[in-house]
């Protein structure tokens, strides 16, 4: 039983190739079932569950009102735990009714799911939405194995402090057989609030939080390489590839693929392309930057004011260094799919993966598997991303210097090639040890060994 805020409802060409798919695909075997809110908001909702089955995978959805939504998913999950994970508790804005309802949608989803289980199943769940679930199945009588894996950073006890309700999320986890993060880092940070605040006792892989014993472990998410590398391949003969190649006119491309979030470092990014063209005149007409941006949480102020900041530092960029056949920085928020994504990753000589914070980050996997190994691109990766404890052979910057970003662009366009393939050899080798496959056997062959609930 997979059990995620989202559930990616398959369409008629497969499923969605979102980030939490990727991450489970090896998962999705005949039997599963993945549980969840379907996304939508109703006026009335009965909670009665959507079933849909695709490829012996049972896809089970309930909806939300949208009292529900505002409290569960808009206020509480982004506008107070996705910032305090982040490291930005200064944009905290806690509310108790928002986590009232949050806590009312976790008991719902609970009380939904309980009637579908069966005795042996295992139950993983997915993500900081979610954190209360384990401990509202266990008060329905729910005895299986469930495990949690949180996808963003954890935070050290002196910043979830920040949180008035730190005491009660934190011993909710009590009621997981199995909790998973991306890093050693998360589990180390894990470990220290749970100690500093709750008094819990953290001995090698065990906490024992409130009497329980919780299994912690690191198991970093990866992708399916050999899949994403032949859809680099093939992409390279589509439309969409050919016409931004053919827009180069032979110049270097520099690519940046992100969610519109403050934990991006987008701002700073931008900031670090001008250093680039400021420091290093050189690089001018030479090299172009494409940055994509999905639109996420248009909702909520905050990100309304960094896509206005985004414009006017693109708009600021683009009126200072461009020439009448080149424009430095090509920026928009037009969904691409991921077939067209892979192609111009391989087009790529540097992938920008620079956000201030980030559970792991799959696009930097992503880049390093699209390459030509005969001529591969170079990654420029924030230190802070949870990808870089393992591509430590990237260009690893801290993402709150934009100068520090604009001399890494400079060393990735002027890096030899025997420098690039001896880089990218190492750090290939390294995304193909771990893979959605091997993060899946990771988790679930500690699931399996837990003891069961205690």
């Amino acid at each position: 039983m997979i059990v995620s805020n989202r559930v990616p409802i398959p369409k008629s060409r497969g499923p969605a190739a979102g980030g939490l798919t990727v991450a489970l695909k090896d998962a999705l075997i005949p039997g599963t079932v993945w549980f969840g809110w379907s996304g939508r908001t109703i006026p009335q909702t009965t909670h009665t569950p959507s079933l849909v089955e695709a490829r012996g995978v049972l896809y089970a959805t309930i909806d939300l009102n949208a009292s529900e939504f505002r409290h569960f998913y808009s206020e509480f999950s982004n506008r107070v735990l996705w910032p305090l994970f982040h490291f930005q508790a200064e944009r905290l804005r806690f509310r108790r009714e928002d986590w009232r309802g949050y806590l009312s949608v976790n008991r719902t989803l609970a009380e939904v799911l309980k009637p579908m289980l069966e005795p042996d199943d295992l139950i993983w769940i997915h993500d900081y939405h979610l954190i209360p679930m384990g401990r509202f199945l266990r008060e329905l009588g729910v005895r299986n194995r469930i495990g949690f894996f949180l996808h963003v950073p954890f935070v050290p006890a002196s910043v979830f402090r920040a949180l008035p309700v730190a005491n009660e999320l934190l011993s909710d986890f009590c009621h997981y057989d199995v909790i998973g993060f991306q890093t050693n880092e998360h589990v180390s940070d894990f470990a220290d609030s749970v100690e500093h605040i709750l008094g819990a006792t953290v001995g090698g892989s065990v906490a024992q939080i409130n009497g329980r014993r919780a299994h912690l472990i690191a198991c970093p998410v990866g992708i399916d390489p050999t899949a994403f590398a032949r859809m680099a391949r093939r992409a390279m003969t589509s439309t969409e590839a050919r016409r931004l190649e053919e827009s180069l006119v032979g110049r270097a491309l520099a690519i940046g693929v992100d969610r519109l979030d403050y934990s991006k470092g987008l701002p700073n990014r931008f900031e670090g392309i001008a250093g680039l063209f400021s420091r290093y005149p050189e690089h001018l007409r030479r090299v172009s930057f494409l940055q994509i941006i999905a639109r996420s949480r248009e909702e909520v102020d905050d990100y309304r004011r960094l896509r206005a900041e985004l414009d006017g530092l693109a708009g600021h960029i683009n009126g200072r260094f461009s020439d009448v056949d080149w424009v430095p920085l090509r920026y928009g928020a037009r969904a691409i799919g991921r077939g067209a994504l892979a192609g111009y990753y391989r087009i790529a000589r540097i992938g920008l993966v620079t956000p201030l914070r980030d559970g792991m980050n799959l696009v930097a996997k992503e880049f390093i598997a699209a390459q030509d190994t005969d001529d591969p691109g170079v990654l420029v990766l924030s230190r802070f991303a949870g990808a870089a404890d393992e591509l430590t052979e990237a260009l690893l910057v801290n993402p709150h210097d934009p100068d520090q970003i604009a001399d890494a662009i400079h060393l990735a366009l002027v890096m030899s090639l025997k420098e690039r393939r001896a880089r990218h050899e190492v750090l290939l080798d390294k995304i193909y040890r771990t893979t959605a496959k091997t993060y899946f056997k990771c988790y679930l062959a500690a699931l399996r060994g837990s003891a069961g609930p205690n």
